[in-house]
């Protein structure tokens, strides 16, 4: 799943722990792929690392902030996977084209490796169509998710939109039951 918009209330650049707030029924969301033994991933873009907007040190304390929040609350993640790069923005290590930056398979094919996932099997669940695109790249099904940017990216951009959603959920446990479900149907 993406991170901001998707888990988390879309804010900008988090820039600073406190200001990354779980979305409501996000906890739950996980706590269901707990439940169900599939593995709950986040892959997320964040170039305000190249972009200069926070250093390495403030994303690992976000990370660190949302696992945190997820753990008071009775849910886990198996992995957070992140891309730092930007293309044209910062400066090397992070200003590069890479293979990792979403709507490009990279985080996602490190995750299946790292956690052996089988992505014929996975459902990505993001606000933004380079999520779904993301998602199409590996064979995994795709899933708009109506929080941060999604309602916009629905009503208003639809037919722009890279990949046709496999699904359209209100939030992330809206998306979670209908991909458990699709699991054993």
């Amino acid at each position: 799943m993406d991170r901001d918009g998707t888990l988390t209330e879309e804010v900008g650049y988090v820039n600073h722990p406190r200001r990354l707030r779980l979305l409501p029924r996000s906890a739950e969301a996980i706590r269901r792929l707990n439940g169900a033994g599939v593995a709950a991933v986040v892959v997320t873009n964040q170039a305000g690392l190249a972009r200069g907007y926070f250093s390495e040190e403030i994303l690992a304390a976000v990370n660190a902030a949302l696992v945190s929040q997820l753990k008071d609350d009775g849910a886990h993640l198996d992995g957070v996977y992140v891309c730092t790069h930007h293309p044209t923005e910062g400066a090397p290590p992070y200003r590069m084209a890479c293979d990792c930056r979403k709507p490009k398979p990279g985080l996602l094919l490190r995750a299946a490796a790292e956690l052996g996932l089988d992505l014929s099997r996975a459902t990505l669940v993001g606000d933004k169509g380079s999520d779904l695109e993301a998602a199409r790249a590996v064979g995994a099904r795709a899933v708009l998710v109506l929080t941060g940017y999604g309602l916009g990216e629905w009503e208003y951009r639809r037919d722009a939109l890279p990949v046709t959603p496999d699904h359209v959920a209100e939030d992330l446990l809206g998306a979670v039951e209908w991909a458990i479900e699709g699991q054993w149907s």
